[in-house]
């Protein structure tokens, strides 16, 4: 080879090698932009994020509203007076075979199905009244309640937003049948407690758990505290043979979430039990898979966890992939527990409703004032179903449209015999230019999906409608045409923060009866409402 040409190679090749591999690099790895500011409202969609948009409303006849009356909220009262309530509603709701519970952020009451209260409001602590420590002298927000379908036994998990002082002893299980005031007859608000004062202890954070001794939640309830060492936001509860699973946020500014389990068998008996909890870092907020229905999973199933995926704090707001986890619990050997993932499961593109959390986002009619999106999330909840043939989930979450406002993006996955996870279906409902967004779903024994969800634009008050569909009808859409559960008729004029989430829930007595809870506004009020429906889709009688 001529000198000149191998002075060449010595010289220049190297350089052209490491500006190849460099832009390789550069297009191989996902672009991260800086973190937006709080508040700032991202719009567009992603290429490709419209494949799976439906823009037009299902045909076919509406789900049936067979059951509507208000709950927890401004103008309630029930036996025990009206509700104080705390912005946002935190809406959460479980259904039984003769009641109904629901909380509102600290507040808890107890319906019959017909709508009557016949408990409550009441903080959501008075379960744990006589347990002693902080489950009974710190009123937290956040409080999520389920119905364990397999034992038909009531769930109330509350968590503790400050460190608490260790107690002498351990806590241990306690049993109490609940304390019920006598009635009241005045419509007075009666002032909440102070959340409490900044962290003065050196100590552990706690989760409370209340289990019902019976189907009955104005009977006995276990009782059991455990601490933890990280800060236990955003409780998401599900119902898992052996656990009950409860993920949680560890703070607003970290990229990091905690993931625990208690131990379901020895709780519902009332005996001592253990929780056991992992770390999770770099990911955003988790979501349990949550039994509807009997069946259960085949035995040795591990609990799947789903996440969003993207990460807002740190400027990701799109994405094409959903996040699984597969999380074995090994109660007689703990050291034999084991947590696999995350594994990617593409999807269709996506981009987080206005850029994700805590965004100036849904306009309303007659003020500046807009509605944040929680865009950045999956959210409650993550529904699993065996059905005779398969094994279903189904994810919801709020995102940018072609249409630039915000549809509910929605997944049915499948789940294997071999434990593999692929979608099935997906789709976006933005059937016209209204905001769709803080979905809930549900499956019912039939194989039908409902969504509930928020709605409003800048000619319409937020309110609360339903959509759904069979298993015959196209995939990647809602065939049963819209039905609306409350219209709202003001704005909210107070704060951007807009319920945070609502709630589905399946009525254990046929297996189809879907009830639903949101919010929305009377005519003149400058606080929210609740609206707790019952739907019915073809085939639920």
């Amino acid at each position: 080879m001529p000198d000149f040409l191998q002075r060449i190679r010595r010289t220049w090749l190297p350089v052209v090698w490491a500006v190849a591999i460099t832009m390789f690099a550069m297009q191989a790895r996902p672009i991260r932009a800086q973190a937006p500011p709080p508040g700032t409202v991202i719009t567009g969609i992603p290429a490709g994020g419209d494949s799976v948009e439906q823009r037009r409303m299902g045909a076919e006849a509406g789900v049936r509203l067979v059951r509507s009356f208000d709950g927890l909220g401004a103008g309630f009262v029930g036996p025990h007076g009206a509700v104080a309530l705390r912005n946002p509603s935190d809406n959460s709701l479980a259904v039984g075979r003769t009641h109904i519970v629901q909380t509102v952020n600290s507040q808890w009451a107890i319906f019959r199905k017909d709508g009557t209260p016949v408990y409550g409001p009441l903080p959501t602590n008075a379960v744990f009244k006589g347990f002693g420590g902080a489950c009974e002298e710190v009123l937290s927000g956040d409080a999520v309640v389920r119905y364990d379908q397999l034992a038909d036994r009531w769930l109330l998990v509350l968590p503790i937003f400050r460190r608490v002082a260790a107690r002498t002893g351990a806590p241990g299980p306690r049993t109490a049948r609940l304390v019920i005031p006598p009635a009241v007859t005045d419509s007075a608000v009666r002032p909440l407690p102070p959340r409490g004062s900044p962290d003065t202890v050196k100590g552990d954070y706690a989760m409370c758990y209340a289990v019902s001794a019976t189907s009955n939640p104005l009977g006995a309830w276990h009782r059991y505290e455990f601490t933890r060492p990280l800060f236990p936001d955003y409780p998401r509860p599900a119902v898992w043979p052996d656990g009950y699973y409860v993920p949680t946020s560890t703070g607003d500014e970290v990229v990091e979430k905690h993931l625990c389990v208690a131990e379901r068998r020895r709780m519902l008996r009332g005996l001592a039990a253990r929780e056991l909890c992992r770390i999770i870092p770099g990911v955003n907020f988790l979501n349990t898979a949550d039994l509807d229905g009997r069946r259960v999973p085949a035995p040795g199933s591990p609990h799947l966890i789903l996440a969003a995926g993207g990460t807002q704090l740190r400027g990701v707001v799109e994405s094409a992939e959903l996040q699984l986890w597969r999380f074995s619990v090994n109660w007689r050997d703990t050291s034999k527990t084991t947590l696999r993932g995350p594994q990617s499961i593409p999807v269709a593109p996506y981009r987080y409703l206005c850029g994700g959390q805590l965004t100036n986002c849904v306009p309303q009619p007659g003020t500046e004032r807009r509605l944040d999106s929680q865009g950045d999330k999956l959210m409650p909840r993550l529904v699993y179903r065996r059905m005779g043939t398969h094994d279903a989930m189904v994810a919801v979450h709020s995102i940018n449209t072609a249409q630039g406002t915000g549809g509910v993006r929605w997944y049915e996955l499948r789940v294997s015999s071999a434990g593999d996870v692929t979608v099935h279906q997906q789709g976006t409902y933005a059937p016209d230019s209204l905001y769709r967004w803080l979905p809930s779903a549900a499956m019912d024994r039939f194989g039908n999906i409902g969504l509930g969800y928020s709605v409003g634009d800048q000619h319409t008050y937020p309110g609360q409608r339903f959509a759904g569909r069979t298993p015959q009808q196209h995939p990647g859409t809602l065939g049963l045409r819209e039905t609306s559960l409350v219209n709202g008729a003001a704005p909210q004029t107070t704060t951007l923060r807009w319920e945070d989430y609502t709630q589905t829930a399946v009525d254990p007595v046929d297996d189809c009866t879907i009830w639903y809870v949101g919010d929305y506004l009377r005519a003149g009020a400058t606080s929210y409402s609740t609206r707790i429906g019952a739907f019915r889709m073809p085939g639920c009688r």
